[in-house]
């Protein structure tokens, strides 16, 4: 059962999952990784969600940066963003997309390409959840 789950929404989001990864081994946190899209794999990721034994979720996406969102409305289990940035705006379309979710449906979002930094709030979450 892996402790975190890094969803992708583009396998060119990668390097920015990678950073997640490697600070996640560093702590030796299990993970899964994926690359599901939100808009053209929703029954995939319904499924996943579904299924996932993991405690929380890294969602990693840019542009409409719909993943996070998505994810979150489909769980309970925390679910952290990571906008990813674009050759127009730099990440500020991701970043906002992340945060402005409406109430209920809370995503924790940290800043734009750093995936290093979702891994860390993770390994804070589980501490302090009891999960390690």
């Amino acid at each position: 059962m892996p402790h975190v789950s890094i969803l992708c929404g583009s396998v060119s989001d990668e390097e920015i999952a990678k950073k997640a990864w490697e600070v996640l081994k560093q702590h030796n946190i299990t993970y899964d990784y994926q690359v599901i899209s939100a808009h053209r794999d929703p029954d995939k990721l319904d499924e996943y969600i579904q299924k996932s034994d993991a405690s929380i979720f890294i969602c990693i996406a840019g542009l409409s940066a719909a993943l996070p969102g998505v994810v979150a409305s489909k769980t309970k289990k925390p679910v952290i963003g990571v906008p990813v940035s674009g050759k127009l705006m730099g990440g500020l379309d991701a970043l906002l997309s992340i945060v402005q979710m409406p109430k209920g449906v809370p995503v924790a979002c940290v800043g734009v390409d750093n995936g290093d930094n979702a891994a860390h709030l993770a390994i804070r979450i589980l501490t302090l959840t009891g999960f390690l």
